[in-house]
């Protein structure tokens, strides 16, 4: 685990120093930085992510673990606790985080793969129904 955490520690290193921009095998792609507290240990953790803008103060985060047979442990840590804080490009703000379902869920899953065909490949690695979170910006005085 401390190898995928000093990765993650460079990435969210080079975001910061660059705007929100990355290189490597990011180069280009929509980087976020989701700031969640832990289930059960409470403690704040943040995760570099490649997210989806959907529309003014919306965006959506995968919980594909690369295609793992589980949910990637920010999953669980952002279902017990939805309301959060994310970095996008120089900006912090709070957002609201609900799971995408059904119909909808569907709709979302088949553009996101569509755009980055690299989550297809994981869609095809693992039997586990891969999660889309929904980050809808709030308010600042909520």
């Amino acid at each position: 685990m401390s190898d995928m955490n000093d990765w993650n520690a460079k990435i969210i290193e080079e975001f910061r120093a660059n705007e929100g921009r990355v290189g490597g095998p990011f180069e280009g792609a929509d980087m976020i930085l989701v700031h969640h507290v832990g289930a059960r240990s409470g403690t704040e953790r943040v995760t570099p992510l490649v997210h989806f803008p959907q529309g003014e103060g919306r965006t959506v985060i995968v919980a594909s673990k690369a295609g793992a047979p589980t949910n990637p442990d920010w999953y669980h840590n952002v279902k017990a606790n939805p309301r959060l804080a994310v970095e996008v490009g120089t900006e912090t703000f709070p957002v609201d985080a609900t799971e995408i379902v059904g119909d909808e869920r569907t709709e979302v899953w088949e553009a996101i793969k569509a755009k980055n065909p690299g989550f297809a490949e994981y869609e095809r690695k693992t039997d586990r129904t891969i999660p889309l979170i929904l980050l809808a910006r709030l308010d600042s005085a909520a």
